[in-house]
């Protein structure tokens, strides 16, 4: 790792334990010592996970590093199926097991037989990438290890595949959501896995009518449920007005139904209001700060705040992602992501009379001239309690448009 002046992006390792620290009826096994465990309970506070009583650690001693003694690993499997019966039990790796190479599926393998729990290993100790790496192959892994519904597609169910924890204000976007949904077409939401979901809910994941797309990790599970299952999905987000609205028609399409004329109406109806802004953008348009915004992020995050940007006439000249792109589909124009954290802190410095949409630590480093409003994590500066309060959707995009006006405001 190189050197970082403030904080790394978390590794795969720490996306795959955030995400399965969400899923209700199991736990977490690491297998690893107990310090890198302990590092960890900061940053899954932070995201509003409580790890109490669904996160664990074998301990190990030099003699199991030396001798590659699986003991402790073996009778700790033991210890959790007896003494809290869940009905899976999650064997993820440590950054020490993945250098000397445990065989966590191996031993997850011949335990089965012993316990009553589902057993499933993951081999990510950190070194296969960042955090979507691990978003990536845990939502590939929930979906081919446990959904097993294949009667049919469920009345008026869908799932959302992508969404995680790590992603800021994730519980108040999938409020908007489900209201969307609910009001457009009659839909309720199934399973929700790396934020929240039931052993139940993503057995039951085969049998949804729709797979809703948040996020580009969640794409490989996506296409194996319609491989498997005939499950339709649609990738994308809904940020903005008329990005809510062709996003809602997407879904549509995808399920043969329209949506509800309410609901189009509203969206019209905002649509309208907030041509205001649009009239703003071209007041300033040959001023000396014309509307200009930086955003950073996720990739679907930035993009879709992007677009939010095009539809008010505001220019997003500096697109920044928070992850590499090379995992990334055909990525879109414009979007960046630098290598060395020096080259991203000088592009912040350097913005003046800009919106700013990113994270706490990038919001610090631009100057009183730009106007900024948190959309990421990492935060260090405050804390996300409501789940009332999201960035998607209709509601969304009304408080997003109070810090536009506020940023109109400064440019005067």
């Amino acid at each position: 790792m190189s050197l970082c002046r403030y904080l790394p992006t978390p590794s795969d390792r720490m996306a795959v334990m955030w995400s399965l620290l969400t899923v209700g009826d199991a736990v977490v096994l690491e297998y690893g010592p107990a310090g890198t465990t302990h590092y960890s309970m900061g940053l899954f506070g932070a995201m509003g996970i409580s790890p109490n009583q669904a996160l664990f650690t074998t301990h190990m001693s030099e003699d199991d590093v030396v001798m590659g003694d699986v003991t402790r690993l073996e009778e700790a499997i033991l210890e959790l199926d007896r003494n809290y019966a869940p009905k899976v039990i999650f064997v993820i790796a440590s950054a020490i097991t993945s250098v000397i190479g445990t065989d966590l599926k191996g031993v997850c393998h011949y335990m089965q037989e012993k316990v009553k729990a589902r057993l499933v290993a993951m081999e990510n100790g950190g070194f296969k990438g960042d955090y979507t790496v691990g978003l990536r192959e845990v939502q590939r892994m929930l979906v081919q290890e446990l959904s097993g519904c294949g009667e049919g597609p469920s009345a008026n169910t869908y799932n959302v595949l992508g969404a995680s924890a790590g992603a800021y204000r994730i519980h108040s976007d999938l409020w908007e959501l489900q209201d969307l949904m609910s009001r457009a077409f009659g839909f309720s939401c199934g399973a929700v896995p790396g934020v929240k979901a039931s052993v139940d809910q993503l057995v039951a994941m085969g049998g949804a009518r729709l797979n809703l797309v948040l996020r580009a990790e969640g794409l490989e599970a996506a296409r194996w449920l319609k491989e498997q299952y005939g499950t339709p999905y649609v990738y994308g987000t809904p940020y903005g007005y008329g990005g809510t609205e062709k996003w809602l028609k997407a879904v549509g399409e995808a399920l043969g139904a329209s949506v509800a004329p309410e609901v189009t109406s509203q969206l019209q109806e905002k649509k309208k209001e907030a041509m205001t802004f649009r009239m703003y953008a071209s007041m300033y348009r040959n001023k000396p700060h014309p509307p200009a915004a930086a955003i950073v992020g996720n990739y679907d995050t930035v993009v879709g705040l992007a677009g939010l940007c095009r539809e008010l006439d505001i220019t997003p000249d500096l697109l920044i992602c928070a992850h590499t792109l090379k995992d990334i589909e055909e990525p879109a124009e414009g979007v960046v992501h630098f290598e060395r954290e020096k080259d991203k802190i000088d592009a912040l410095r350097r913005l003046r009379s800009h919106l700013v949409m990113a994270d706490d630590v990038s919001l610090h480093l631009c100057d009183e001239t730009n106007v900024g409003v948190c959309v990421s994590f990492p935060l260090v500066s405050h804390t996300q309690i409501a789940n009332h309060l999201p960035l998607m959707g209709i509601r969304g995009t009304d408080f997003l448009l109070e810090t536009v006006d506020r940023y109109y405001q400064n440019l005067d």
